[in-house]
């Protein structure tokens, strides 16, 4: 069972108890910033708010079955108080939990068990360990959440649509994520300096250090199932750790944007 696995078979054998990233982190042998990422990239929500989503979805369970007293349920679900537990059940359902047990889940999007069956590709090539100097990119950023990374690709549109021939090195860089599985993702290209940066462009400085590069060789429409491959297969049984830092894909010559093919770097940071 690879590292996303075993987070899952953790959290739905312990969500009832008092859990933390960090636990399931330990449990799965990663650092709580890796199974983030991880998780995320294997099941397409963060590991947070799923687990939120689990213990709600069974207390609504509770509720409409009959459960009595919603303080028992709260306090299973891992809520210290009635109120606590009212707030984030509304947030999560649109409802509360008083007309979820007298009407029970009709129209409720309850949070199910997740089995995972996307594909883990391994790279064509060795993984390597490369050593990086201070990287400025600059580009078109945005910030995203869940389902709005299927529109990544429209970045690159616009990059490419008002800086055509800026060079052959394009980065795409993931940083400034949180909890919640929101982060940024920045389209653009490597500068001297951030002086004179084009209006409505964003920029990342990423600082000098050691990355596990990995080699994505099909159509760029794939690759999640090769950054699959490496947080959940590779990374954690090389004895190599990820570090809480800026990661991102370095596209060269050899990548076409107009086909997808050609193939990408993705380059992992170290601890």
């Amino acid at each position: 069972m690879g590292a996303a696995g075993k987070a899952l078979w953790y959290i739905e054998s312990h969500y009832e108890q008092d859990l933390a990233l960090a636990d399931i982190a330990q449990v799965v042998g990663v650092s709580p910033f890796h199974l983030s990422r991880l998780f995320q990239a294997s099941t397409g929500s963060p590991i947070v708010r799923y687990l939120r989503g689990r213990r709600l979805s069974e207390a609504a369970r509770k509720l409409a079955g009959g459960a009595s007293d919603i303080l028992d349920v709260a306090l299973a679900a891992g809520y210290s108080s009635h109120g606590a537990f009212t707030r984030a059940f509304g947030e999560q359902f649109g409802r509360t939990p008083d007309d979820v047990r007298e009407r029970g889940l009709d129209g409720l999007r309850l949070v199910e068990a997740v089995k995972l069956d996307d594909p883990s590709t391994a790279c064509a090539r060795e993984p390597r360990v490369a050593d990086a100097d201070t990287l400025l990119i600059a580009g078109i950023g945005a910030r995203h959440r869940g389902p709005s990374v299927a529109s990544i690709p429209s970045q690159w549109q616009r990059l490419l649509g008002e800086c055509q021939g800026a060079g052959p090195i394009a980065y795409g860089v993931c940083c400034n994520s949180d909890e919640d599985g929101n982060f940024d993702y920045i389209a653009g290209f490597s500068v001297p300096s951030f002086s004179n940066i084009r209006a409505g462009w964003q920029t990342v400085r990423i600082p000098a250090r050691r990355y596990l590069v990995g080699w994505h060789e099909g159509h760029i429409s794939s690759i999640r199932s090769t950054w699959y491959w490496l947080l959940n297969d590779y990374l954690p049984n090389s004895g190599f750790a990820l570090a809480d830092a800026p990661e991102f894909e370095r596209y060269d010559e050899r990548f076409n944007d107009t086909t997808g093919n050609g193939g990408v770097e993705i380059w992992l940071p170290l601890v």
